[in-house]
């Protein structure tokens, strides 16, 4: 029993790396051309958070190419930087303006 369940796991190995090599033809695998990043990000506008769902980076045979990789972390790093400096100039703008009603209020009613 053990020597036919070894010999029919020998065979089916054979016969798996078979179909993955081509059977012999001489082409090992066929030649395909890389998946591209295609406008991964709007360039005329502000990424939101549909555009980040949307975005599906092309898989490259050792995972995902790192230069569409970079490319989009870059981007996405600059959009959070510009919002970040926009947010605390806003909060900036709301505490100066709060201090100065705030005081001017306090000053009326007494």
């Amino acid at each position: 029993m053990f020597w036919f369940l070894l010999i029919t796991m020998v065979v089916v190995v054979a016969a798996v790396t078979l179909a993955v090599v081509g059977g012999g033809d001489g082409e090992v695998l066929p030649e395909v051309a890389p998946e591209q990043l295609v406008d991964p990000l709007p360039a005329a506008r502000p990424v939101d958070r549909a555009d980040v769902e949307a975005l599906r980076l092309p898989v490259a045979p050792r995972g995902y190419r790192m230069a569409d990789v970079d490319d989009v972390l870059v981007r996405l790093g600059a959009e959070l930087a510009e919002r970040d400096a926009r947010i605390a100039e806003l909060e900036e703008a709301l505490a100066g303006a709060g201090g100065t009603g705030d005081a001017g209020t306090e000053g009326g009613e007494k």
